[in-house]
């Protein structure tokens, strides 16, 4: 039996089903819990393979994302699998744009949004991409001639230049620097010249594509990639969708660009007119610098100009006027800066919704937490990066803040739901409040088990058994999403990004620089501005990067930082070498209206090359009038009165949000011990309210006071979170605090397990007298995927308990727990625990219905020699990108795996 698209969800639970039941009532007080609007609730990207989509399947998909849960889809066309090529539909055809319509209606009539690529695959480009509009690079061929030596040929790159390149320029220079513009001696480019006065250098530029195609492309999407350094570049690409976009009756939400995937583009045939704009001076002369092949200092320093240049084009030639453009026709911007070329913080900023992305799998202290080591990829999602494009929305005013989550999480297969929660948590933790699934594939009921899927996703589709209990996952990302969107951010401190110490650095001399999140060692890592941010976050200081444009922008009100998206108390300058004179400046003004800034390091130049020796000068007389000084961290932020949450010297993670008098924390356990004290809070506390995300019950916290400062106190498992508000209407009822009566009693009874659904096939029902894997049942057992119902009775212990918890010990992977045949909740994450309230006297009956994750039902389909492969392009690679081989695993461990116990518990409520 395979499953269903129509899965049943257990229950009504559809959006919130809980891990565990507390004593404390559900709250339907809509001030406390925000309502689970479309936004609020998760999203997925959904790859639309060969485009090969009909109205039914669509259809049935939607109905399966909305019943699930989520809120809406992001739509990305992409290579599509062997044997359907009759079913592929060209991108923007007809035939295509119905059925985009059709989505799009459909979605909204069942409360889904729809986003889109512009595009297929990535990055943007396509078969509109005319070779002038392509991406571009410089390309450079050098000459070495001797005194009195003439030359005389035709001039033309390196024959490695697979694509044509058209000569920009010539230009000459001797041993003394000394510069000749040879450019107009040029005649079909043949350039005759005799080095009359002394030895030269030669450099015939180049303007030269890179030849780049679109990655992944769907039909009739493959084309050269597009110039994203050039407005009317960018102009030209969108025409053909002014036109598709005419034709659509229904309304799209948003537009997505990926990350910066564009390589090796490092020019654009405006460039020289737009440095001269820009940097104030001519380049032609300076071409030798520029391209100096050792690390000194005018060639950093014109190499500096030079990508800042890159950024400004990205920025104001690409990315504003995509935001423009799509503005105009109703809709908002998603945008991943990271990769680019360029000032993260203002190509984040430039988007209605900037987004982030996690790859591969962090390290939990969770207890019970499991990242085997042969499943997983090392992670990079680094909380500082992750900051970059949560501060670009604060700073900027954008409340929403989008991450495409999960990419590479495990092994194909093999992602449970417990792993993928704290994943989320990180994201939500760091400002993303908008999270998208990576992700789920359009799948058409022929294609059979497992479906299409795309190489480096999850996979969340109802052909997953994880789906099973999926909703669980999205109900709690959506009940804490609808808080994160509540209010603003509350962090009050900035910090400065010295981006001109990265311009102004050698870097082996590549004048095209990516900041990417594969590669923080390069860029990050190792920073004043890095550590300094660590710091912050570890004393429990909530902080938001800010860049040099933005600096411009920053009044003073009150002694406050304002900024069009918040108002901060203190602005941080970490030590850095270089800093525009400009951006000083501004600082100083600060700081005499009456800002608080702190230098935790001074700068010692301007960088860049135009007219830099005047600015340094400059800079340090600037410097030395305001008697600008280094300062200590803390001392400075305790005078600007900025305060820490010392909360975290629990070892709780947080991230708080301001509304009106209130307060809002998201507080997360993912330490390997259960947190119970009294936590301290910052400012004035009146009253505290708790919420538990996964249930949506409320209570009353109990508040005290010690020393003058407020404490709340809050019971958090390892693997659990809480959200806090402070000076909120309170429900009528109190928090239930528990406390463990005696140890557990281990429920040593039989089980009896019955395999319900899943496949290849159900395995033969067995009584088990102790807990073990189901894998060990025999051949069916160890193949099977799916859901298996475990049912045993159990006398009623004679320890008083106020209420009982069930504690499940090892689930592989999620179980939905009834007690005597009333629903009692899933458990899908660390801790597996329940409140199961009070129990019955005599015999009570617990029946438990466990999901395993695919993993074992794919390895079967592999041994038997049965091919499910069918993709074009890459087809299909396992997480280190090797060819997939399934038929090497071990079989997974599925089911309920104990020990399961019965844990008596107190109840106090203050």
């Amino acid at each position: 039996m395979r499953f269903s698209l129509f899965s049943t969800v257990v229950g009504c639970l559809l959006f919130f089903s809980c891990q565990h039941q507390d004593t404390q009532a559900v709250a339907t007080d809509a001030a406390l819990w925000p309502e689970l609007t479309q936004t609020a609730k998760p999203w997925t990207r959904w790859w639309w393979m060969g485009s090969a989509v009909d109205k039914p399947n669509i259809k049935e998909h939607l109905i399966a994302f909305e019943k699930a849960g989520l809120g809406g889809v992001e739509i990305t066309p992409i290579y599509g699998a062997k044997g359907e090529e009759e079913q592929f539909l060209e991108f923007l055809s007809p035939e295509y744009l119905e059925l985009l319509d059709f989505t799009i209606t459909t979605a909204d009539s069942l409360g889904l949004g729809v986003d889109m690529v512009l595009g297929t695959g990535w990055p943007y480009g396509g078969p509109q991409v005319e070779r002038e509009f392509a991406a571009t690079k410089l390309v450079v061929q050098k000459y070495e001639l001797k005194q009195g030596e003439v030359f005389d040929q035709e001039l033309k790159p390196d024959a490695k230049e697979r694509q044509p390149a058209s000569l920009s320029a010539v230009l000459a220079y001797d041993t003394k620097d000394n510069f000749k513009d040879l450019t107009s001696d040029v005649t079909e480019n043949k350039l005759k010249w005799t080095a009359q006065d002394a030895a030269y250098t030669v450099y015939a530029l180049f303007t030269g594509k890179t030849g780049q195609q679109v990655k992944r492309a769907a039909p009739g999407g493959a084309g050269y990639t597009l110039d994203h350094y050039s407005k009317e570049a960018f102009e030209d690409y969108v025409q053909p969708y002014d036109t598709a976009f005419s034709e659509i009756q229904g309304h799209l939400r948003a537009i997505f660009n990926d990350s910066y995937e564009v390589y090796g583009t490092d020019f654009t045939p405006k460039f020289f007119d737009f440095f001269k704009q820009w940097r104030g001076y001519d380049l032609k002369p300076h071409i030798n610098l520029l391209l100096s092949d050792s690390d000194n200092d005018l060639g950093n320093r014109v190499k500096s100009d030079y990508r800042e240049t890159l950024s400004d084009l990205l920025l104001h030639q690409f990315n504003e006027p995509w935001t423009d453009w799509s503005n105009q026709h109703g809709f908002k911007t998603k945008l991943q800066a990271h990769g680019s070329p360029g000032n993260l913080i203002d190509l984040y900023a430039s988007a209605d919704i900037p987004e982030c992305e996690t790859f591969g799998s962090m390290p939990f202290d969770i207890k019970g937490f499991r990242r085997e080591e042969e499943n997983i990829r090392t992670g990079d999602a680094d909380p500082v990066m992750l900051k970059f494009s949560s501060s670009a929305g604060h700073i900027a005013g954008k409340p929403l803040i989008s991450s495409e989550t999960f990419t590479w999480l495990r092994e194909h297969f093999k992602t449970a739901l417990s792993q993928a929660k704290p994943e989320a948590e990180e994201l939500l933790l760091n400002g993303v409040n908008h999270i998208f699934l990576h992700g789920s594939t359009y799948s058409p009921e022929r294609a059979g088990w497992p479906g299409w899927k795309f190489y480096a996703s999850v996979n969340f589709s109802p052909k997953n058994t994880i789906w099973k209990d999926a909703s669980a996952l999205f109900g709690y990302l959506g009940n804490v999403q609808s808080v994160l969107q509540e209010g603003k951010a509350d962090n009050e401190t900035l910090l400065y990004w010295p981006i001109y110490d990265q311009y102004n650095s050698y870097k082996d001399g590549n004048l095209f620089f990516q900041f990417k999140i594969h590669s923080l060692n390069e860029w990050l890592l190792d920073t004043p501005f890095y550590e300094t941010t660590n710091t912050l976050m570890d004393k429990g200081y909530g902080v938001d990067f800010l860049s040099d444009a933005f600096l411009k922008q920053a009044k003073v009100e009150n002694g406050n930082i304002v900024l069009p998206g918040g108002t901060y108390k203190a602005l941080v300058i970490p030590d850095c070498e270089f800093m525009p004179l400009a951006s000083l400046e501004k600082l100083v003004a600060l700081k005499n209206a009456g800002a608080s800034v702190i230098f935790t390091g001074l700068p010692e130049s301007v960088p860049g090359y135009f007219e830099y020796e005047q600015q340094t000068a400059a800079l340090q007389d600037l410097i030395a009038k305001n008697n600008l000084a280094i300062t200590a961290l803390e001392s400075g932020l305790r005078a600007a009165e900025v305060h820490p949450e010392t909360l975290v010297e629990s070892g709780l993670k947080f991230i708080r949000r301001a509304q009106g008098n209130s307060k809002i924390y998201y507080l997360v356990n993912h330490t390997s011990e259960a947190i119970d004290t009294y936590i301290p809070l910052s400012g004035n506390v009146d009253n505290a309210v708790l919420l538990d995300p996964l249930t949506r019950k409320v209570g009353t916290a109990a508040v005290r006071t010690t020393e003058g400062q407020a404490e709340v106190k809050v019971q958090i498992a390892s693997g659990d979170a809480l959200i806090l508000k402070t000076n909120w209407s309170l429900p009528e009822e109190h928090w239930a605090y528990t406390t463990p009566m005696a140890e557990g009693i281990p429920l040593e009874t039989e089980w009896n397990i019955n395999f319900e659904e899943g496949g290849p096939v159900l395995p033969e029902a067995a009584t088990l007298s102790s807990l073990k894997s189901w894998t060990k049942l025999g051949e069916d057992a160890e193949h099977f995927s799916g859901t298996a119902s475990y049912t045993t009775t159990f006398t009623k212990p004679e320890t008083e308990a106020g209420t009982w918890q069930l504690d499940l010990g090892d689930v592989r992977e999620s179980a939905a727990v009834w007690l005597n045949d009333t629903y009692v909740g899933t458990a899908w994450s660390a801790p597996y625990h329940l409140d199961l309230g009070a129990l019955q006297a005599g015999e009570n009956t617990l029946t438990i219905k466990v999901t395993n994750l695919a993993a074992n039902r794919l390895r079967a389909k592999e041994l038997r020699g049965e091919e499910w492969k069918t993709f074009y392009e890459i087809n299909m690679v396992n997480k280190d990108y090797k060819p997939f081989d399934a038929t090497v695993w071990e079989p997974t461990p599925s089911g309920l795996l104990g020990p399961v116990q019965l844990v008596p518990l107190a109840i106090e409520t203050k």
